[in-house]
Protein backbone atom coordinates (compact mmCIF):
# COMPACT_ATOMS: atom_id res chain seq x y z
CA UNK A 1 0.00 0.00 0.00
CA UNK A 2 2.82 2.40 0.92
CA UNK A 3 4.52 1.65 -2.38
CA UNK A 4 1.30 2.40 -4.24
CA UNK A 5 0.81 5.67 -2.35
CA UNK A 6 4.43 6.64 -2.93
CA UNK A 7 4.07 5.87 -6.64
CA UNK A 8 0.85 7.87 -6.88
CA UNK A 9 2.42 10.79 -5.02
CA UNK A 10 5.49 10.72 -7.27
CA UNK A 11 3.28 10.67 -10.35
CA UNK A 12 1.17 13.56 -9.04
CA UNK A 13 4.25 15.64 -8.28
CA UNK A 14 5.67 14.87 -11.73
CA UNK A 15 2.41 15.88 -13.41
CA UNK A 16 2.27 19.10 -11.36
CA UNK A 17 5.82 19.99 -12.37
CA UNK A 18 5.05 19.23 -16.01
CA UNK A 19 1.87 21.35 -15.89
CA UNK A 20 3.75 24.23 -14.25
CA UNK A 21 6.46 24.03 -16.89
CA UNK A 22 3.83 24.01 -19.63
CA UNK A 23 2.11 27.07 -18.17
CA UNK A 24 5.46 28.82 -17.76
CA UNK A 25 6.22 28.16 -21.43
CA UNK A 26 3.01 29.74 -22.68
CA UNK A 27 3.30 33.15 -24.28
CA UNK A 28 1.39 35.99 -22.66
CA UNK A 29 0.28 39.14 -24.47
CA UNK A 30 -1.24 42.48 -23.55
CA UNK A 31 -3.34 44.47 -25.99
CA UNK A 32 -1.76 47.80 -26.98
CA UNK A 33 -4.71 50.11 -27.77
CA UNK A 34 -4.35 52.84 -30.42
CA UNK A 35 -0.78 51.80 -31.23
CA UNK A 36 -1.20 52.55 -34.93
CA UNK A 37 -2.21 56.03 -36.04
CA UNK A 38 -5.87 55.74 -37.02
CA UNK A 39 -5.76 58.28 -39.87
CA UNK A 40 -2.51 57.59 -41.76
CA UNK A 41 -1.66 60.64 -43.87
CA UNK A 42 -4.96 62.16 -42.64
CA UNK A 43 -6.95 59.44 -44.38
CA UNK A 44 -8.78 56.35 -43.29
CA UNK A 45 -6.65 53.23 -43.81
CA UNK A 46 -9.41 51.89 -46.02
CA UNK A 47 -10.42 48.44 -47.24
CA UNK A 48 -7.97 45.73 -46.21
CA UNK A 49 -8.07 42.34 -47.86
CA UNK A 50 -4.43 41.62 -47.44
CA UNK A 51 -1.56 41.14 -45.06
CA UNK A 52 1.15 42.72 -42.99
CA UNK A 53 4.92 42.28 -43.17
CA UNK A 54 7.88 43.76 -41.29
CA UNK A 55 11.20 44.88 -42.77
CA UNK A 56 14.59 44.61 -41.05
CA UNK A 57 14.25 48.21 -39.82
CA UNK A 58 11.06 47.23 -37.99
CA UNK A 59 8.65 49.08 -40.28
CA UNK A 60 5.20 47.60 -40.89
CA UNK A 61 3.89 47.13 -44.45
CA UNK A 62 0.09 46.85 -44.60
CA UNK A 63 -1.67 46.14 -47.88
CA UNK A 64 -4.93 47.85 -48.83
CA UNK A 65 -7.32 47.82 -51.76
CA UNK A 66 -7.18 51.62 -51.97
CA UNK A 67 -5.19 53.58 -54.59
CA UNK A 68 -2.46 54.05 -51.96
CA UNK A 69 -1.67 50.35 -52.12
CA UNK A 70 0.79 49.48 -49.34
CA UNK A 71 0.78 51.75 -46.29
CA UNK A 72 3.99 51.81 -44.25
CA UNK A 73 4.11 52.50 -40.51
CA UNK A 74 7.14 53.16 -38.33
CA UNK A 75 8.12 50.81 -35.48
CA UNK A 76 6.22 53.28 -33.25
CA UNK A 77 3.03 52.94 -35.32
CA UNK A 78 3.27 56.30 -37.11
CA UNK A 79 2.53 56.79 -40.81
CA UNK A 80 5.69 56.82 -42.95
CA UNK A 81 4.62 56.58 -46.59
CA UNK A 82 2.50 54.68 -49.09
CA UNK A 83 3.29 53.14 -52.44
CA UNK A 84 1.72 50.88 -55.06
CA UNK A 85 0.53 48.53 -56.26
CA UNK A 86 -2.94 48.07 -54.82
CA UNK A 87 -5.05 44.90 -54.38
CA UNK A 88 -2.28 42.83 -52.79
CA UNK A 89 -3.82 39.91 -50.90
CA UNK A 90 -0.75 38.56 -49.11
CA UNK A 91 2.90 39.53 -49.05
CA UNK A 92 6.19 38.11 -47.88
CA UNK A 93 9.27 40.26 -47.28
CA UNK A 94 12.64 38.67 -48.10
CA UNK A 95 16.22 39.86 -48.03
CA UNK A 96 18.31 38.78 -51.01
CA UNK A 97 22.00 39.75 -51.27
CA UNK A 98 21.44 42.60 -48.82
CA UNK A 99 18.35 43.99 -50.59
CA UNK A 100 14.80 43.54 -49.33
CA UNK A 101 12.04 42.56 -51.72
CA UNK A 102 8.31 41.96 -51.43
CA UNK A 103 6.76 38.86 -52.95
CA UNK A 104 3.03 39.42 -53.28
CA UNK A 105 -0.11 37.67 -54.51
CA UNK A 106 -2.74 39.68 -56.38
CA UNK A 107 -5.74 37.42 -57.00
CA UNK A 108 -7.93 40.07 -58.62
CA UNK A 109 -5.10 40.74 -61.09
CA UNK A 110 -4.32 37.03 -61.62
CA UNK A 111 -0.64 37.34 -60.83
CA UNK A 112 2.18 37.06 -58.34
CA UNK A 113 4.76 39.84 -58.34
CA UNK A 114 8.17 40.65 -56.92
CA UNK A 115 8.74 44.31 -56.14
CA UNK A 116 11.29 46.54 -54.42
CA UNK A 117 10.37 48.52 -51.34
CA UNK A 118 9.70 51.58 -53.51
CA UNK A 119 7.15 49.68 -55.58
CA UNK A 120 9.34 49.05 -58.64
CA UNK A 121 8.44 45.69 -60.13
CA UNK A 122 11.10 43.05 -60.78
CA UNK A 123 8.84 40.47 -62.43
CA UNK A 124 5.39 38.92 -62.44
CA UNK A 125 4.03 35.41 -62.82
CA UNK A 126 0.79 35.29 -64.77
CA UNK A 127 -1.51 32.33 -65.43
CA UNK A 128 0.74 29.27 -66.03
CA UNK A 129 -1.01 27.82 -69.09
CA UNK A 130 1.50 24.96 -69.19
CA UNK A 131 0.03 23.61 -65.94
CA UNK A 132 -3.11 22.51 -67.77
CA UNK A 133 -5.26 23.74 -64.86
CA UNK A 134 -6.82 26.82 -66.42
CA UNK A 135 -9.27 27.42 -69.22
CA UNK A 136 -8.38 31.11 -69.39
CA UNK A 137 -6.25 33.76 -67.72
CA UNK A 138 -8.91 34.58 -65.15
CA UNK A 139 -8.79 31.19 -63.45
CA UNK A 140 -5.49 31.88 -61.69
CA UNK A 141 -6.35 33.70 -58.45
CA UNK A 142 -3.35 33.32 -56.11
CA UNK A 143 -3.75 33.96 -52.40
CA UNK A 144 -0.17 33.73 -51.12
CA UNK A 145 3.43 33.03 -52.10
CA UNK A 146 6.64 31.84 -50.46
CA UNK A 147 10.16 30.97 -51.59
CA UNK A 148 12.22 27.85 -50.95
CA UNK A 149 15.90 27.64 -49.95
CA UNK A 150 16.95 27.16 -53.59
CA UNK A 151 14.84 30.06 -54.85
CA UNK A 152 11.90 27.89 -55.95
CA UNK A 153 8.61 29.79 -55.79
CA UNK A 154 5.48 28.24 -54.27
CA UNK A 155 2.11 29.85 -54.97
CA UNK A 156 -1.11 28.96 -53.13
CA UNK A 157 -3.89 29.38 -55.70
CA UNK A 158 -6.63 29.26 -53.10
CA UNK A 159 -9.15 31.45 -54.91
CA UNK A 160 -8.60 29.58 -58.16
CA UNK A 161 -7.60 25.95 -58.72
CA UNK A 162 -6.94 25.04 -55.08
CA UNK A 163 -3.52 23.74 -56.05
CA UNK A 164 -0.13 24.88 -54.82
CA UNK A 165 2.01 25.65 -57.85
CA UNK A 166 5.79 25.23 -57.82
CA UNK A 167 8.09 27.24 -60.08
CA UNK A 168 11.89 27.09 -60.22
CA UNK A 169 14.06 30.11 -59.39
CA UNK A 170 13.77 31.25 -63.02
CA UNK A 171 9.95 31.17 -62.77
CA UNK A 172 9.58 28.07 -64.94
CA UNK A 173 6.55 25.99 -63.99
CA UNK A 174 7.54 22.72 -62.30
CA UNK A 175 4.39 21.07 -60.91
CA UNK A 176 1.06 21.50 -59.13
CA UNK A 177 -0.03 19.58 -56.06
CA UNK A 178 -3.03 19.30 -53.77
CA UNK A 179 -6.26 20.05 -55.57
CA UNK A 180 -9.78 20.64 -54.25
CA UNK A 181 -11.25 18.42 -51.56
CA UNK A 182 -11.90 17.92 -47.86
CA UNK A 183 -9.72 14.88 -47.22
CA UNK A 184 -6.09 15.15 -46.07
CA UNK A 185 -3.86 15.95 -49.01
CA UNK A 186 -6.51 18.17 -50.60
CA UNK A 187 -7.36 21.85 -50.14
CA UNK A 188 -10.53 23.79 -49.55
CA UNK A 189 -9.07 27.28 -50.14
CA UNK A 190 -5.28 27.07 -49.67
CA UNK A 191 -5.13 30.62 -48.42
CA UNK A 192 -1.73 31.10 -46.75
CA UNK A 193 1.72 29.58 -47.21
CA UNK A 194 5.18 29.92 -45.68
CA UNK A 195 8.53 28.15 -45.64
CA UNK A 196 9.00 26.40 -42.29
CA UNK A 197 12.68 25.88 -41.41
CA UNK A 198 12.04 24.88 -37.77
CA UNK A 199 11.99 21.16 -38.54
CA UNK A 200 14.80 18.74 -39.47
CA UNK A 201 14.31 19.68 -43.11
CA UNK A 202 12.54 22.68 -44.67
CA UNK A 203 8.81 22.17 -45.24
CA UNK A 204 5.90 24.16 -46.55
CA UNK A 205 3.31 25.28 -44.01
CA UNK A 206 -0.06 25.71 -45.71
CA UNK A 207 -3.24 27.26 -44.31
CA UNK A 208 -6.11 25.10 -45.61
CA UNK A 209 -8.59 27.77 -44.63
CA UNK A 210 -12.03 26.32 -45.28
CA UNK A 211 -10.95 22.91 -43.98
CA UNK A 212 -10.05 24.74 -40.74
CA UNK A 213 -6.56 23.24 -40.55
CA UNK A 214 -2.89 23.95 -41.14
CA UNK A 215 -0.60 21.40 -42.74
CA UNK A 216 2.98 20.48 -43.58
CA UNK A 217 3.94 19.55 -47.14
CA UNK A 218 7.44 18.76 -48.39
CA UNK A 219 9.12 20.81 -51.08
CA UNK A 220 8.42 18.14 -53.68
CA UNK A 221 4.69 18.56 -53.13
CA UNK A 222 4.01 15.54 -50.93
CA UNK A 223 1.54 15.84 -48.06
CA UNK A 224 3.28 15.30 -44.70
CA UNK A 225 0.73 15.82 -41.94
CA UNK A 226 -1.92 18.05 -40.40
CA UNK A 227 -0.26 20.27 -37.80
CA UNK A 228 -3.44 21.57 -36.17
CA UNK A 229 -7.09 20.97 -37.01
CA UNK A 230 -10.21 22.63 -35.67
CA UNK A 231 -9.04 26.21 -36.19
CA UNK A 232 -11.46 28.94 -37.28
CA UNK A 233 -10.54 29.56 -40.93
CA UNK A 234 -6.76 30.11 -40.66
CA UNK A 235 -6.08 32.79 -43.26
CA UNK A 236 -2.31 33.31 -43.22
CA UNK A 237 0.90 32.31 -41.48
CA UNK A 238 4.09 34.06 -40.45
CA UNK A 239 6.99 32.33 -38.71
CA UNK A 240 9.61 33.89 -36.47
CA UNK A 241 11.92 31.87 -34.27
CA UNK A 242 10.10 28.89 -32.75
CA UNK A 243 6.62 30.32 -33.30
CA UNK A 244 4.09 30.59 -36.10
CA UNK A 245 1.15 33.01 -36.00
CA UNK A 246 -2.18 32.24 -37.66
CA UNK A 247 -4.87 34.93 -37.99
CA UNK A 248 -8.20 33.10 -38.07
CA UNK A 249 -10.84 34.85 -40.12
CA UNK A 250 -13.50 33.80 -37.63
CA UNK A 251 -12.40 36.21 -34.91
CA UNK A 252 -9.26 34.81 -33.27
CA UNK A 253 -5.47 34.64 -33.59
CA UNK A 254 -3.52 31.50 -32.66
CA UNK A 255 0.22 31.10 -32.08
CA UNK A 256 1.66 27.58 -32.39
CA UNK A 257 5.10 26.40 -31.30
CA UNK A 258 7.32 24.32 -33.59
CA UNK A 259 5.65 21.14 -32.35
CA UNK A 260 2.21 22.39 -33.34
CA UNK A 261 1.08 23.03 -29.78
CA UNK A 262 -0.90 26.16 -28.91
CA UNK A 263 1.40 28.73 -27.31
CA UNK A 264 -1.16 31.55 -27.18
CA UNK A 265 -4.53 32.69 -28.47
CA UNK A 266 -5.57 36.35 -28.52
CA UNK A 267 -8.46 38.53 -29.62
CA UNK A 268 -11.08 35.78 -29.31
CA UNK A 269 -14.46 37.10 -30.44
CA UNK A 270 -17.41 35.27 -28.90
CA UNK A 271 -19.96 37.13 -31.04
CA UNK A 272 -20.52 35.01 -34.14
CA UNK A 273 -22.20 37.88 -35.99
CA UNK A 274 -19.01 39.93 -35.86
CA UNK A 275 -16.71 37.21 -37.14
CA UNK A 276 -15.58 37.45 -40.78
CA UNK A 277 -17.70 40.59 -41.06
CA UNK A 278 -16.09 42.87 -43.66
CA UNK A 279 -18.57 45.71 -43.14
CA UNK A 280 -18.69 45.74 -39.35
CA UNK A 281 -18.62 49.47 -38.43
CA UNK A 282 -16.02 50.86 -36.01
CA UNK A 283 -18.77 51.74 -33.53
CA UNK A 284 -19.22 48.00 -32.95
CA UNK A 285 -15.53 47.19 -32.48
CA UNK A 286 -14.16 46.25 -29.06
CA UNK A 287 -10.56 46.95 -28.08
CA UNK A 288 -8.56 43.78 -27.80
CA UNK A 289 -11.22 41.72 -29.62
CA UNK A 290 -10.68 40.82 -33.26
CA UNK A 291 -13.40 40.49 -35.87
CA UNK A 292 -11.86 39.25 -39.12
CA UNK A 293 -8.09 38.63 -38.74
CA UNK A 294 -6.59 38.13 -42.19
CA UNK A 295 -2.86 38.89 -41.98
CA UNK A 296 -0.32 38.83 -39.18
CA UNK A 297 3.36 39.04 -38.31
CA UNK A 298 5.58 38.70 -35.26
CA UNK A 299 8.09 41.52 -34.76
CA UNK A 300 11.66 41.11 -33.48
CA UNK A 301 10.50 41.62 -29.88
CA UNK A 302 7.85 38.89 -30.15
CA UNK A 303 4.87 41.25 -30.40
CA UNK A 304 1.90 40.26 -32.59
CA UNK A 305 0.82 42.59 -35.41
CA UNK A 306 -2.55 41.81 -37.00
CA UNK A 307 -4.56 43.30 -39.85
CA UNK A 308 -8.23 42.59 -40.46
CA UNK A 309 -10.41 41.99 -43.48
CA UNK A 310 -12.29 45.25 -43.03
CA UNK A 311 -13.99 47.84 -45.20
CA UNK A 312 -12.53 50.50 -42.92
CA UNK A 313 -9.10 49.04 -42.23
CA UNK A 314 -8.15 47.79 -38.79
CA UNK A 315 -4.79 47.00 -37.17
CA UNK A 316 -3.88 45.50 -33.82
CA UNK A 317 -0.78 45.12 -31.69
CA UNK A 318 -0.60 42.56 -28.91
CA UNK A 319 2.58 43.17 -26.91
CA UNK A 320 4.52 40.22 -25.55
CA UNK A 321 4.55 40.28 -21.75
CA UNK A 322 8.15 39.93 -20.68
Amino acid sequence: MNRILTSLLTTAVSLAITAAATLAAELKFTYAPHFFVEQPDSQQLGPCHGGVAIDKAGQFYVTTDTPRGIVVFSPEGKFVRAFGPTRIHALELREEDGTEFIYAARPADHEVIKIRLNGDQEWSIKTPEESGLYKDGKGFNPCAVTVGPDGAIFIADGYGSNYVLKFDKDRKFVKAFGGPGKEEGKFNTCHGIALDTRQEKPLLLVCDRNNDRVEHWDLDGNFVKVIKAGLRMPAAVHIRGDYAIFPELQGRVTVLDKNGEIAAQVGDNLNGKQRANFGLPPAEWTEGITNSPHGASIDKDGNLIICEWSAFGRLHKFALTK
